[in-house]
């Protein structure tokens, strides 16, 4: 494997350290990226940890996978650089279990020992790259760069996810359906119909939608709506009394109800 000095790190690289020893006060830490590094050869990991380090990126060792899931490890943006032949659960082995377990920590898999089949099997299931040893310096920087910006990319997506999420939960029922109707780009008289109540009333639950969802536009409120767990938005809302198409009891014309 190259060694740090074999390749110079890229202006990338450079202004993410510069990046990183910027907002190095304590109360950040969690921010920086860090780079787990499994392998089962010690003097590959120290290579490794090297090569991290001499970019001002932090990066912390693991033996076996094991060691790596057995590990009190602080919820931080980075990636994996896993080997895949190890003693006990593999490298791709682990790869599905982190899947599984809704923890897609972007991998860069580095191995001396993969196939074709390996490749395609660890590309299919989300990797960054698969390289093969020994590996230059500057090609396993570039993988490690672009794992990081796509934890980075998917941790702001899951935070922006959960604040809608928690907005959404604020929702009334009839809210919800209003909302539905207006990110599917129905007019107002139409999710009326469907709803079987006035213009006024969705006007009235559309502006507390837009007040609720802290969204100024319709294209706010669908971008909002897009950024929802697929499980929310395919949830249909009930109104508790009434369904789309029927119109309330209270809102049907005649005599008084007895209730």
């Amino acid at each position: 494997m190259s060694t740090p000095a074999d390749t110079l790190p890229t202006s990338r690289h450079i202004a993410a350290a510069a990046s990183a020893r910027r907002t190095a006060p304590r109360e950040r830490d969690t921010e920086r990226p860090q780079v787990l590094i499994v392998d089962d050869d010690a003097e590959v990991r120290l290579a490794l940890h090297d090569l991290v380090r001499s970019v001002g990126l932090d990066s912390v060792c693991f033996g076996s996978t094991r060691e790596l899931l057995d590990a009190n490890l602080h919820d931080r943006p980075g990636c994996l650089i896993l080997d895949v032949r190890m003693p006990g659960l593999s490298g791709l082995d682990l790869q599905r279990h982190l899947a599984s377990s809704g923890n897609a920590k972007p991998i860069v898999f580095l191995t001396a020992h993969g196939d074709i089949q390996m490749t395609v099997q660890a590309m299919k299931a989300g990797a960054v790259d698969f390289l093969t040893k020994p590996v230059r310096g500057q090609a396993l920087l570039d993988a490690i760069a672009v794992g990081i910006e796509r934890d980075i990319a998917q941790r702001a997506a899951l935070q922006a996810s959960r604040q809608q999420a928690s907005r959404f939960g604020t929702l009334t029922p009839r809210e919800r359906q209003v909302m539905r109707g207006v990110v599917r780009g129905q007019l107002s008289k139409q999710i009326a119909f469907d709803l079987g109540i006035s213009v006024v009333t969705v006007k009235l639950h559309r502006s507390n939608v837009m007040r609720k969802m802290r969204t100024s536009s319709v294209g706010d409120l669908i971008r909002a709506w897009e950024a929802l767990p697929a499980t929310v938005r395919d949830r249909e809302p009930h109104e508790s009394h009434g369904t789309i198409g029927a119109r309330p009891l209270s809102e049907v014309p005649g005599p008084p109800i007895d209730r």
